[in-house]
């Protein structure tokens, strides 16, 4: 279907390699209709008894979804092909989130956005030294969305919050002190790993834990007390005000930094893990983020942050509305609204 994703079977295991290195991997539609079609064909073939999820080479694992498509549907076609895109992309997510048979997510490199996506539904989740694992959405006017008003919502002591709003870097370290990760392993045993699981899918625990070794101190871990304490809010503008009256140095840091993203974005991204959080399903999670994207695609501050971050490069980016008080509550109300019934988003 594509040359930009790998797919064998080894054995008693799928195997599907993202290819598209100078991307860092970042998916494409086609790439998620031929995992689709792949996990769909390994779910009733008895024969495959796990399934690896890896890049074939370069230092991303992924690095989002397709940002150049996105835009160009904003700015062209009134978000059409763009809600096609995430449509269909929600749809892998979930099927990997309900998968029967384990799939073990290799995030060794850049692990953003729609790489977290697919990452976060897998059962095994192996971290390296070279992991860096983010949901910087806020910074180009989209939201934390591929479920991760779910995984986000999830991780207590809000760090989820925290992650979602200042789009903070995680290493691989901090992914497994945070659960984001099951396992780390040093990259130089990741071939290992992938043979002896390829020989082995039955035993794909005990492997990793064989290989595993104890991560660095994880760095967050030390700001723990601060994120509980300054993003307990679900309110923006609470946040900000608790970051204010704090004058140490890191939450001039964050303060700085929450400062440079959208408004719009901050105040969708608490609504969303507040509301995440509530729900019984993943399915309804991708219902409620399925209705956010097909509005905050075609709002002007995500064509306006992909042109200052990504396209042009200047940093620069004039946010609609410009302040948090002029985000209002009708505005957020209209973005979570449903959709009509023959438009909202359905599982495979």
């Amino acid at each position: 279907m594509t040359d930009e994703v790998n797919i064998h079977t080894h054995g008693r295991t799928g195997h599907i390699s993202l290819n598209r290195p100078k991307a860092l991997h970042s998916l494409t539609l086609d790439m998620c209709h031929a995992m689709s079609k792949a996990l769909s064909g390994w779910a009733g073939d008895d024969a495959v008894e796990a399934v690896i999820l890896d890049h074939a080479e370069g230092r991303g694992f992924c690095a989002g979804g397709d940002i150049n498509l996105l835009r160009n549907s904003a700015l062209n076609d009134g978000g059409k092909s763009g809600r096609a895109f995430f449509h269909d992309e929600y749809q892998l997510n979930h099927q990997m989130m309900t998968y029967d048979k384990p799939i073990v997510a290799f995030m060794d490199g850049i692990t953003m956005g729609g790489g977290v996506g697919i990452a976060l539904p897998c059962k095994y989740r192996v971290a390296t030294e070279h992991t860096r694992f983010a949901m910087p959405e806020t910074g180009i006017g989209l939201f934390p969305d591929v479920g991760g008003g779910w995984h986000l919502s999830r991780l207590g002591g809000r760090l989820g919050q925290f992650l979602a709003l200042t789009g903070a870097r995680l290493d691989g370290a901090e992914c497994v002190w945070t659960g984001i990760a099951t396992h780390y392993l040093p990259s130089e045993k990741l071939a290992e790993a992938k043979a002896r699981i390829t020989e082995h899918p039955d035993r794909i625990s005990g492997i990793l834990s064989e290989l595993s070794e104890t991560p660095p101190a994880a760095r967050i871990e030390g700001n723990a007390d601060l994120i509980k304490k300054h993003f307990a809010s679900d309110r923006y503008e609470d946040i900000l005000a608790s970051l204010e009256a704090d004058d140490s140095e890191w939450a001039a840091k964050e303060l700085a930094t929450l400062r440079t993203k959208s408004p719009q974005t901050c105040k969708v991204a608490l609504r969303q893990l507040s509301e995440s959080e509530k729900l019984d399903s993943f399915a309804d999670n991708m219902v409620m983020e399925y209705r956010i994207a097909s509005r905050v695609l075609t709002r002007p501050d995500f064509a306006e942050g992909v042109r200052a971050v990504i396209v042009d490069k200047t940093n620069d980016p004039k946010w609609d509305p410009a302040t948090p008080e002029g985000v209002s509550e009708e505005l957020i109300d209209s973005i979570f609204a449903p959709l009509p019934a023959d438009e909202e988003w359905k599982p495979l």
